[in-house]
């Protein structure tokens, strides 16, 4: 695991969206696995600038999302559908037809989990995962006890993430309480993992994340087993790491950076 701290959210953000643009760049026919939230929102604001000014072509690449709410239609406006069209499919010249989210209206659950894990790997397998983490120190959905090895599923959410999440829905309540989540062992088969934390309530679960046991009340915990996770993160959520010292001296120091410094 390898952890790059940067002054502000604004610079780990454009970091996240420099790094992923030059790997699509490396390899036109990208897989790229996606993440929602507001901390990737101005992350797909950038690429889409980026795509705009002839930086990175999204043609051929396609891509997968790490969740989806039960019993939301692509077109509710609080869908992970909805989101991505919103945020980055509709600003970038992706082929619509290449962009992957779990089904939420699916009739049979089980069978269009195994269905989205059977697509990714069908498609030879995730590039690059983007993924945050929640308060409850989850990626995905994958709330406290899901197992390191789990696939794609349909989780029961947590309280913490209800009450994390319900915010953006009119009236709260009307949030769902299940939703699809590629599973963390799932996650951890992708080829590289880039992972964004940024704002100061997220530094206690960032440093337990990073530098703290893995275990699976703590499912970001499990990227520290990946052989190529990048953790980008702001002062503010690098506030509670120990090694932060030597983290930034690695980044300044380290050749393979010296391009993003």
């Amino acid at each position: 695991m390898e952890v790059i701290i940067r002054p502000t959210a604004a610079e780990a953000e454009k970091l996240t969206a420099r790094i992923i643009a030059d790997a699509i760049n490396a390899k036109p026919e990208f897989k790229l696995g996606l993440a929602t939230g507001a901390t990737m929102e101005n992350v797909y604001a950038e690429l889409s600038r980026m795509n705009k000014a002839g930086e990175v072509d999204f043609s051929q690449v396609r891509s997968w999302n790490l969740d989806e709410y039960v019993g939301l239609a692509p077109e509710h406006d609080q869908s992970y559908r909805y989101y991505m069209n919103k945020n980055l499919f509709n600003n970038v010249n992706i082929d619509i037809r290449n962009t992957h989210l779990p089904d939420g209206l699916a009739a049979d659950e089980e069978a269009e989990a195994a269905r989205y894990d059977d697509s990714i790997d069908e498609a030879g397998g995730i590039d690059l995962w983007l993924v945050g983490i929640g308060c409850s120190g989850h990626v995905g959905f994958n709330d406290p006890g899901t197992s390191f090895s789990s696939r794609t599923h349909v989780a029961y959410l947590t309280k913490t993430t209800y009450e994390q999440n319900k915010i953006y829905f009119t009236p709260p309540e009307s949030m769902p309480r299940r939703a699809y989540t590629a599973g963390v062992g799932t996650v951890l088969d992708a080829k590289k993992i880039v992972q964004l934390i940024t704002g100061k309530r997220k530094a206690a679960i960032a440093a337990a994340a990073i530098e703290g046991p893995m275990t699976s009340m703590i499912s970001s915990s499990a990227l520290q087993l990946h052989p190529d996770t990048v953790v980008i993160l702001d002062a503010e959520a690098a506030a509670n790491l120990k090694l932060r010292d030597f983290y930034d001296e690695v980044f300044q120091n380290d050749p393979k950076w010296a391009a993003y410094r």
